[in-house]
């Protein structure tokens, strides 16, 4: 049986080093299909509880849950924006959430972050880790890749052997979990 996996950058950037980031690392698993979403296909007003009770759960949220529903393992690459999820991310993240609370399924997750500085979007992958191995009882891996445009060619991926070796052994602990 194959596995699905499901990635996409946390940013709704045209170029998103995070959607690169994201494509390349669920590419590195053999004999699986890899699903790249982009966030600017599920673009919708800004959620409130009064958009939802005049309207319903937004159908674009509903066609993202299923994506998660489809999927076997999830890799995320997340944008910093002040130190926090992007906008587009977090709406996205809170439409969902009102159809399962549960969002992601319990499905194994590979967590990474990058930015061009020397953090890497640390504070958003701390972040995203606290806050979804609270409602994922499921493995979540995570990887922070500092610096992006000197340590990532989308060739040869992370070309950084100390990054390399920490992105190899998260890799690994997301793949064993699938």
């Amino acid at each position: 049986m194959i596995n699905k996996i499901l990635a996409f950058g946390a940013s709704s950037s045209q170029n998103s080093i995070n959607k690169r980031l994201a494509n390349f690392t669920a590419n590195q698993i053999d004999d699986v299909e890899v699903l790249l979403l982009d966030l600017n296909d599920f673009e919708m007003p800004i959620y409130s509880i009064d958009k939802e009770n005049e309207n319903g759960i937004h159908e674009l949220a509903q066609k993202f849950k299923q994506h998660i529903l489809e999927a076997d393992g999830i890799v995320i690459s997340f944008a910093e924006h002040n130190g926090a999820y992007s906008a587009a991310f977090k709406n996205i993240y809170d439409w969902v959430s009102r159809i399962d609370a549960n969002v992601w399924g319990n499905k194994p997750m590979f967590l990474l972050a990058t930015s061009p500085g020397g953090r890497g979007g640390k504070g958003v992958l701390e972040l995203a880790i606290s806050r979804f191995s609270f409602g994922n009882k499921a493995t979540i891996a995570s990887f922070s890749l500092p610096s992006f445009y000197q340590n990532f060619s989308d060739e040869s991926g992370v070309n950084d052997k100390d990054l390399l070796v920490e992105f190899k052994r998260q890799l690994q602990i997301f793949k064993n979990s699938l």
